[in-house]
């Protein structure tokens, strides 16, 4: 029992892999249709189900990775492996995979306009700023963890992975003005940069970010909690996975104006 926490780590790292050979499996092909009179018309079709895989596995992730802390206080065992083996899985599943997602995304993007056939490689590239700034946050957070009992100083790395994990649920699964509206934004170059931009200055920053978990149960300690389940209520049976962004939103804007209690003694996984 006592190796539960390091296979539930594992876990999180293997569903971070298979998320992107699913993601990467996914390429832009064109198809052709012919106009009235008979005339052919070429269209970029984006493979989108590979990604939406893709996201499934990074969900399966965040739940191992929520499992195998609670695995570890559960059963009062805790190692430096156990830590930084924890923190390479959520660089692979939170980081590199959401990544992959946007570099994708920023593909189709380019693939939509005029010039197409010449867009160069280097407008994907800073999709993996996300996977790089991940890997520094976690790296922090190795060295400041005593710290962060009560809250995490940046955006945690799994919340950016479910953020970006549900772009493409979104957009597989786009059905209304909302899903159409967060359809477009995804495909617009300029809305993903600004989006890699948030990110990486989330993650690095020194905000003080909620954890899941509230140290202590009382309106003081848990309302934003309270706040969130709440929203997700109404959120959810509303806008299915659209609803995602919005409460990532709705953590982030939380976290900024949530007072944070002294120090508590709560560690959650990171």
């Amino acid at each position: 029992m006592k190796h539960l926490p390091n296979l539930l780590t594992l876990a999180n790292l293997l569903c971070g892999c298979i998320a992107i050979a699913y993601i990467l499996s996914a390429q832009p092909y064109l198809i052709m249709s012919l106009q009235n009179g008979g005339l052919p018309s070429w269209q970029w079709v984006y493979g989108a189900e590979q990604m939406y895989i893709g996201s499934i596995f990074i969900a399966i992730a965040a739940i191992c990775d929520m499992l195998d802390g609670m695995a570890a206080r559960a059963l009062r065992v805790f190692s430096p492996i156990g830590k930084d083996l924890d923190s390479l899985a959520d660089v692979v599943s939170f980081g590199v995979a959401p990544s992959v997602i946007i570099f994708k995304l920023l593909w189709d993007a380019q693939m939509a306009e005029k010039n197409a056939f010449d867009v160069s490689m280097i407008g994907m590239v800073p999709a993996f700023l996300i996977a790089c700034f991940a890997a520094l946050r976690l790296a922090k957070y190795n060295i400041t963890a005593t710290e962060q009992k009560s809250y995490f100083i940046g955006m945690p790395v799994p919340a950016v992975g479910i953020f970006v994990g549900s772009f493409p649920l979104i957009m597989w699964f786009c059905s209304g003005k909302v899903h159409h509206f967060f359809a477009s934004c995804l495909q617009n170059k300029w809305v993903l940069y600004l989006i890699i931009g948030i990110l990486c200055w989330l993650m690095v920053s020194g905000v003080k970010f909620i954890k899941m978990i509230p140290a202590k149960w009382n309106i003081t300690n848990s309302w934003p909690h309270l706040v969130l389940v709440i929203a997700g209520g109404i959120l959810i049976p509303l806008l299915s996975y659209a609803a995602i962004p919005i409460e990532f939103a709705l953590y982030v804007l939380l976290s900024f104006i949530y007072k944070q209690p002294g120090t508590i003694a709560n560690n959650d996984s990171q």
